[in-house]
């Protein structure tokens, strides 16, 4: 597998690209492996490491950054191909004003999930919401921020005691808000979808998230912060009004619920 033009001799950084992706031939396709490739040779991964969460529409990998990178390492979430719940996605992009016609073929949707959820981490960047930064994607690979510590990933609040639940809680909503200020509703908000690194909730898996121009936006809002507002309520007690914090999200009040 070629990362630079044959005319340039190859340095150390190329060579060790070169024989990292051949190990990595032993478990991703070809077509997974041209596209890692390309991530190498933009200086965004040098290093294959190992897997970090496995689900069912992907798996992310820990990856050595990039010279390209200014951080030590680089998440890399791969999506599957091979068995898509094509009516579960197209129902988070049909009607996005964002996107056109998609064909209906699985590499077409999850190509352009890929590129949804690049798309929506940028509109989180922007919104200076606590979520991972978006570096780049290609097909069906998206590189972005490792949330965690020296190469240990951070861990889902569902698996975390919060020593301040009512100030995390309210972290949470109100990147939610900025969320829909800037246009934007996640979609699949819980528990799970939430790192928790230094009791500071980091928002994940932006793929589904949606513009609030989306005929289903407003219901997928609606069940966002139901979710949130149970597990707080039922794992910690902290309790909150629905339609308060429907009201602070949506409305733009002075101050928090």
């Amino acid at each position: 597998m070629t990362l630079i033009s044959k005319r340039k001799q190859p340095g150390r950084e190329t060579h060790m690209a070169r024989e990292q992706l051949r190990i990595e031939e032993g478990v991703f396709d070809s077509r997974t492996m041209m596209r890692l490739s390309k991530l190498f040779a933009k200086g965004v991964v040098s290093r294959m490491r190992f897997v970090i969460a496995k689900g069912k529409e992907a798996d992310v990998y820990l990856a050595d950054a990039g010279n390209e990178i200014d951080k030590e390492y680089v998440a890399l979430k791969i999506f599957r191909i091979e068995n898509t719940p094509f009516q579960k996605r197209m129902r988070y992009i049909t009607g996005d004003p964002r996107f056109g016609k998609i064909k209906s073929d699985m590499f077409s949707v999850v190509n352009e999930w890929c590129k949804k959820e690049y798309g929506n981490l940028l509109v989180a960047e922007a919104a200076e919401i606590h979520a991972p930064m978006p570096y780049a994607f290609n097909g069906h690979i998206l590189a972005l921020e490792f949330i965690g510590e020296g190469g240990t990933p951070a861990t889902p609040m569902r698996h975390v005691k919060l020593q301040d639940p009512e100030k995390v809680l309210g972290i949470v909503l109100e990147d939610v808000r900025k969320l829909y200020q800037n246009e934007l509703v996640h979609a699949d908000l819980s528990e799970y979808n939430i790192l928790m690194r230094d009791e500071v909730p980091y928002l994940i898996d932006f793929g589904q998230a949606v513009h609030t121009k989306h005929p289903e936006s407003m219901k997928f809002l609606i069940r966002d912060v139901e979710n949130l507002l149970h597990y707080f309520s039922k794992t910690y007690k902290v309790e909150k009004e629905f339609d308060e914090v429907m009201e602070y999200i949506t409305k733009e009040p002075t101050a928090a619920p």
